[in-house]
Parts: C-alpha cells; structure tokens; sequence
C-alpha cells in the first residue's frame, strides 16, 4: 500500500481527515508547549503515542504539524526520528519526506480537490495549512 492509499484508508476508517480527531481516535496524546524553532515531534515510550506541538504556531499550521507528526505515528511507529537525527548517522530525510507525503494526502484528498476545482491547489493548500513548498507531494488520482 502507497503513502496515498494509507492516507485515504485513515480518512476513510475514521470518517475525517482532522488529524486531531484521528489522533484522539487512536489513543495518541496531542501536547503543546514553547519548543522554539521545533514545530513539533512525536514520541513513542511505554507503548503510548505523544504528539508534541509547539503551542506558538497558527491554527492551518498546527493542522498540518499534527498530520505529518500523525503520519510519522502510522509509518514510522517505532522509529524515534529525532533521536536517529542527532545522535546516528542516519538521514532521517526519507522518513520526513514519507510523513510530509502522508499530511499533504491526508490534507487535500482528491475528492476535497475534484469538489473545489475553481480553486488552485494552491488555494487549497493554503485553506489546509499546507505549506506552498509541499503540495508537490500531492498526487492526483
């Protein structure tokens, strides 16, 4: 199953593509505090799911921080990111790309797209939290 497909099968079994309701659906704990120049991060310890956001952003943007931490808690459950990042030598750039993928599906699914088409998908975007740079990832079935 591709990043879309996932994305479409989480709308799909929870009827939304509010990555807060799905996370609330799904047992993961939504936090928020100062982090600075982190937008958020998810973690994973004793079997419980945390999403952490950083309180300071904007509501689109926390949309989509939310959805692409969301995506790392679907595709990447086990993998501690941030740790891999700074204390390995391994490039977590895929794993970032993957979850950006799933936000941007999960954000703008093509029936959101196909029912607003006098709209650009950058208009779409912008009405979703996605940023600019990113709807690239998007792929219109």
């Amino acid at each position: 199953m591709d990043i879309q497909q996932i994305a479409r099968s989480i709308a799909h079994r929870y009827h939304t593509c509010d990555p807060f309701k799905i996370a609330r659906n799904r047992h993961i704990k939504i936090l928020y505090a100062p982090l600075g120049n982190v937008m958020g991060f998810h973690s994973y310890s004793l079997r419980l799911h945390v999403i952490h956001l950083n309180q300071e952003l904007d509501e689109p943007m926390l949309q989509f921080v939310c959805a692409h931490e969301l995506g790392h808690t679907i595709l990447h459950p086990d993998i501690n990111t941030a740790f891999m990042t700074h204390r390995t030598f391994f490039s977590a750039s895929k794993l970032e790309r993957e979850a950006n993928t799933f936000a941007v599906e999960l954000l703008l699914p093509d029936d959101f797209v196909r029912e607003n088409e006098g709209c650009s998908i950058y208009q779409l975007a912008r009405l979703r939290g996605v940023p600019e740079g990113l709807v690239e990832l998007k792929g219109i079935a």
